[in-house]
């Protein structure tokens, strides 16, 4: 839908019926990365305010670990609940969105990746994003899975773009040929990849988790190197989910119980192993609701827009009927996106 009807349409509160009709589903929102102004795949500081403005008008704003609770035991939700979520741990979840969730009071739940904020890896997808954006190359070719794709890096947008697209790709494929690819294509491009994230990729420190920690912001666990968990082997997986909870634990003190699975994605075994490995919830992706009696190893979220108006129409479930009608049921049901409704 054009920019000026979505415009429009928030000004003139034509969102509110949607609200109203929601009321008793909850949203839980995603975040990854922020930054001071805008730019592409980044929540400005600007951004981020005017959308807890917006919600604090319109939501009532809950920790997720209370909604998650909620949910799964069935007591009675505040109509309108959301909860804020922020993903792998990146530096500017602690300078630029802590200072403005702490002046609006705002709870919200980190999850980290621990060898991450250990200062042992880096996110693998940045990787990506660090060999198109330094590469002199003005072209490049990869082979994947038997296909082949052929890049122009003729701007910025262009880089970034084929990074996102190698990365999409790169997400179906075992993590040791994931890992061989990104170091031929290191090589193809002329770019060294640093031991360590360079600071626009970088990560929190454990003394930043601590502090907003001790600020009300809940810490989750992410795995220990971000990893596609279904793509991993038994003992693998079971190491990425029991260590990055015990990390945390010595970091922090105390027992975690709140996981999210790297790109949504799970199975029926990765779910047994979350459970096994002592997790009460666990947070997906998937553009929709979350209902009460959801699964609590299974709680869908939603992945918002910087933009209020396109923000205001996911939130308030207009993108979801508007979807619904375009594409058929298939593609907007209820089911979280990283598998069926599970069972343990």
């Amino acid at each position: 839908m054009k920019q000026a009807v979505l415009n429009l349409m928030l000004a003139s509160g034509a969102f509110a019926p949607f609200r109203l009709a929601n009321r008793r589903k909850a949203l839980i929102l995603t975040y990854h990365r922020f930054s001071r102004s805008d730019e592409e795949s980044a929540t400005s500081a600007r951004a981020f305010a005017g959308q807890l403005e917006y919600l604090f008008t319109h939501y009532t704003i809950v920790p997720l670990s209370l909604l998650a609770e909620s949910l799964t035991s069935g007591a009675e939700l505040a109509p309108g609940t959301v909860a804020l979520t922020i993903d792998d741990g990146y530096r500017d979840a602690y300078e630029i969105a802590f200072p403005i969730l702490r002046r609006y009071r705002a709870p919200a739940t980190i999850f980290v990746v621990t060898d991450f904020v250990d200062q042992q890896t880096w996110l693998w997808t940045d990787k990506l994003r660090y060999l198109t954006a330094r590469t002199l190359a003005k072209e490049f070719t990869v082979q994947l899975d038997g296909g082949e794709l052929r890049f122009e890096l003729k701007d910025r947008a262009a880089r970034l773009a084929a990074a996102e697209r190698v990365n999409s790709e790169l997400k179906r494929l075992p993590e040791r040929v994931k890992d061989e690819t990104i170091l031929r294509l290191a090589s193809s491009l002329g770019v060294r990849l640093p031991e360590l994230p360079p600071r626009e990729f970088s990560a929190l420190t454990w003394s930043q988790v601590r502090e907003m920690e001790a600020a009300g912001i809940e810490i989750g666990s992410h795995t220990l190197t971000h990893p596609i968990l279904n793509q991993l082997d038994d003992e693998p997986l079971r190491r990425e989910l029991r260590e990055s909870r015990s990390r945390l634990a010595a970091a922090l003190g105390r027992q975690v119980e709140m996981f999210c699975y790297p790109n949504g994605d799970y199975d029926a075994r990765v779910l047994r192993e979350v459970a096994r490995a002592g997790y009460r919830f666990a947070v997906t992706i998937g553009c929709g609701f979350t209902r009460q009696g959801s699964h609590p190893l299974a709680l869908r979220r939603m992945t918002v827009e910087p933009d209020l108006a396109h923000f205001a129409q996911s939130t308030s479930g207009f993108e979801q009927v508007k979807n619904r009608l375009r594409f058929g049921f298939s593609r907007t049901g209820e089911e979280p996106a990283g598998g069926p409704r599970p069972t343990l």
